[in-house]
């Protein structure tokens, strides 16, 4: 990803200390480095087995040296070799480096420490996304999204009237979320079903189940299967193959009444962030954790957290971002001051959920177990604000190339800061999953997050506000916007995750790369594309007799008709595509299909397109709407130009 970029032009790459050219422990280092705390040890280690060369000592034993054969070969001054004082002091300095290192290496990731590499990291994706906005209109849109989601600060500045702001929440639904109580259940009369959902097609789903181990479970089949139920089966089967039922004393009748509450509190009129969504992510922490690498390193109690955090994370979303709710100043907004606002609500919920009648599935849990898995269940929750990502991706970053220079030494997660960061990006990696599943179910779940991102730009659209990037769905490039989310985010995030449990997320990486070659490959391609905002291609209509209304070359040039039955139909007029001719999603009336001739033009081939009427018919409005706010300005400033 951009994190391993070489180029020293590049003004976000921080200086390394020390010389490399004259390094002989360099050639044996074959991985790049690029957290600041790593390039610090490696620099250290590279002066001291310079320093055992120069001076030709006896090194212990236990701490290896990097130089290995080259130390044998090099010539050493006499002086070096009689001067006994001079081979004591050589003998203390190299005991101080030793210390120095075992020091650095012992270290937690605290604070201080990845804010270097966070800090180094940001500067990275903003001059990339600047580069990224520069290339089309399309990629600005793109990287102001990115900048705005995965890059903000806590501090979030808005551009609305603080009174406006009020008048318009006085008016939002989401002003009247709260913490409700759900009814109470009475006890189950029929047997518990292997799969914790009853009245369902017990073979198909048993097919389905017998790969919630593996990456992409075809989680649609099983809301199907389950009739809308797939977190309550996901997860109760999940608990049920680690026998932490047994393992933690959660009775069955406990666990389905509460996950079953909780799937009801995800909010089904939600195209993403609902219960599917949840025991998609659910599944995929279940998946990571249980890979070779991984499989011995936590505790039950800390899997049992992690599933739940997978479970709980998104528990009544109301489908708008946090940015939103801040923007319009809902009573969550207001409740969480404006920090992780709907993180804080899912977790706030999820726990006040464990308080309803039959509900606490941790009854029989210590108050040590308890208080130990609350705290972690909130450090995972509150790390899936996107907001966070890159001071979470350079957390894992630092701990994982710190790491290597322990000299052999495996991975060392002894203490609560290394473990907890593993865990967050684990649940971290899980919600962000979907371009690394098989592409049939990517496309889905591309599908149902811009319909959200969609839904809550005509929001903002009907309250007046400015409508967020990639939120307004008749200027949204579907393609261009995937391939920057997995090149800017989603990449970098996974390689890192599979450099800490290599190499048993190799196939996870080869299906990112598989996924974003295909978003790739429908990119439209072509000169005008390329072009910066100021000259961004426009849609030229040709009419049947050649007339274009512009003769610039370097725009893409259409010509719409109608096909029909008939072989000698004619163009269709703007007066017979009027709206009683689409219905069923924009299918004619007539069952007729649009198509496009290819047009050759005096500044190249055209291009064939196939369109359905709403997409034509969306066209002409929104190119006579623009024409109409044209006139009026021009009425205005009696301007009769054009170009604008």
């Amino acid at each position: 990803s951009f994190l391993f970029k070489t180029d020293d032009n590049d003004a976000y790459h921080s200086p390394r200390p020390g010389s490399r050219s004259a390094s002989f422990s360099m050639e044996r280092i074959e991985e790049k480095i690029v957290t600041p705390f790593a390039q610090v040890m490696q620099t250290l280690g590279s002066i001291r087995d310079n320093f055992v060369v120069l001076t030709k000592l006896q090194t212990d034993k236990r701490r290896g040296s990097l130089g290995g054969a080259a130390a044998a070969a090099h010539v050493v001054p006499r002086m070096f070799q009689t001067d006994k004082n001079y081979r004591k002091l050589a003998l203390d300095t190299l005991q101080n480096f030793d210390w120095c290192l075992e020091q650095l290496q012992s270290l937690q990731v605290h604070k201080s420490v990845s804010n270097m590499a966070s800090s180094k990291f940001r500067k990275m994706l903003a001059q990339e996304l600047t580069n990224f906005s520069d290339a089309s209109k399309s990629g600005s849109q793109v990287s102001q999204y990115l900048s705005k989601t995965f890059l903000t600060s806590d501090e979030n500045e808005t551009d609305m009237d603080v009174s406006k702001q009020k008048e318009k929440a006085k008016i939002h639904q989401l002003s009247r979320i709260t913490v409700e109580k759900s009814p109470r259940i009475p006890q189950m009369s029929k047997p518990v079903s292997r799969f914790g959902v009853n009245n369902v097609d017990e073979v198909a789903l048993s097919k389905c189940m017998k790969k919630i181990d593996r990456w992409g479970l075809e989680v649609f089949e099983v809301n199907q299967l389950t009739n809308g139920r797939p977190l309550t089966c996901i997860t109760y089967m999940i608990l049920q193959k680690r026998n932490f039922l047994d393992t933690f004393k959660i009775p069955v009748e406990t666990l389905l009444r509460y996950i079953g509450t909780v799937e009801k509190h995800y909010r089904k009129e939600n195209y993403y962030h609902n219960n599917i969504h949840a025991a998609d992510v659910a599944q995929s922490v279940h998946v990571l954790l249980s890979c070779p690498a991984l499989s011995t390193v936590f505790t039950d109690l800390e899997v049992l957290a992690a599933i739940f955090a997978g479970a709980i994370h998104d528990v009544n979303h109301p489908g708008f971002n946090n940015q939103f709710l801040i923007q319009t100043m809902s009573e969550l907004a207001i409740i969480y001051n404006d920090l992780s606002v709907l993180e804080n609500h899912h977790l706030a919920m999820a726990f006040k959920l464990l308080q309803n009648e039959g509900c606490d599935i941790f009854a029989n849990l210590s108050n040590k177990e308890r208080q130990s898995l609350r705290k972690m269940v909130i450090d995972m929750v509150l790390a899936t604000d996107m907001s966070k990502h890159m001071s979470l991706l350079a957390d894992l970053r630092t701990m994982v190339e710190a790491h290597k220079f322990s000299k052999g030494i495996s991975l060392s997660v002894n203490n609560y800061s290394d473990r907890i960061k593993i865990l967050q990006c684990c649940v971290h990696c899980a919600d962000l999953s979907n371009p690394t599943k098989p592409l049939h179910l990517y496309k889905e779940w591309v599908k149902r997050v811009l319909e959200e991102c969609w839904c809550q730009g005509d929001q903002e659209k009907n309250l007046g506000l400015p409508v967020s990037p990639m939120m307004d769905r008749h200027n949204v490039s579907v393609e261009k916007s995937q391939v920057g989310f997995i090149d800017f985010i989603v990449q970098p995030l996974w390689e890192t995750w599979a450099e800490l449990v290599s190499p048993d997320a190799n196939n996870i990486l080869d299906s990112l790369q598989e996924n974003r070659d295909y978003f790739n490959s429908k990119i439209l391609t072509s000169p005008s594309m390329e072009q910066t905002d100021k000259n961004s291609p426009t849609i030229s209509v040709i009419d049947e007799d050649g007339r274009n209304s512009n003769d610039n070359d370097n725009d893409i040039k259409f010509t719409f008709t109608r096909a029909s039955n008939n072989a000698d139909s004619e163009t269709t007029s703007d007066d017979e595509l009027d709206d009683d001719s689409i219905e069923n999603n924009g299918t004619s009336t007539e069952s007729h299909e649009l198509e496009s001739d290819n047009v050759e033009t005096q500044g190249g081939p055209g291009i064939t397109y196939h369109l359905s009427d709403e997409v034509i018919q969306r066209l002409r409005r929104l190119s006579n709407d623009a024409l109409h706010d044209m006139d009026e300005n021009d009425n205005e400033t009696g301007d009769t130009s054009v170009e604008e």
